[in-house]
């Protein structure tokens, strides 16, 4: 693995690491601003990306979207408060190519209720593409692609 790959590694971590803790500390308004202006955001059963089915549970094709999905989220959905907790394995570049990193990494979502135990949320992968801006990586495209055969009935926060 060369420097260059290495240090992006390390900076797609920083990334997953920033990304998460917006996420468990429920800043949703800050989400859509780890997208890029034409982000798209998935989030895709293992079986359906294995043989290539385009359904998808959450499908955000525009940082609109994703706004969308935030004003639902702390504004018009009623739901059982909970807390989650990512934990995010190391990056791996794939490819790079025409300023554009491809890249994956395994996550882990665990949910707590108030006075209840933990329970796993969500697991899987991210499949990434990123573009550098001059404000960093943003994600041109993240697949939350996860490997449970049965989701909590309440998939209501970003993996």
């Amino acid at each position: 693995m060369t420097t260059a790959v290495l240090m992006l590694a390390v900076e797609i971590d920083r990334f997953n690491a920033d990304y998460a803790a917006a996420l468990d500390e429920k800043r949703f308004d800050d989400w859509p601003e780890f997208f890029a202006d034409d982000g798209r955001y998935f989030v895709q059963a293992r079986e359906n990306f294995d043989r290539n089915l385009p359904l998808s549970l959450i499908a955000l094709e525009s940082k609109g979207m994703m706004k969308d999905r935030v004003y639902g989220i702390t504004q018009t959905i009623y739901h059982a408060p909970y807390y989650t907790r990512h934990v995010v394995g190391p990056a791996r570049v794939v490819a790079q190519a025409e300023g554009v990193v491809s890249a994956q990494a395994n996550y882990a979502v665990f949910r707590t209720r108030p006075g209840d135990a933990s329970e796993v949320y969500n697991v899987g992968r991210y499949i990434d593409e990123f573009v550098q801006t001059p404000a960093g990586l943003k994600l041109s495209s993240r697949r939350c692609v996860y490997d449970s055969e049965m989701v909590l009935n309440s998939l209501i926060y970003p993996v």
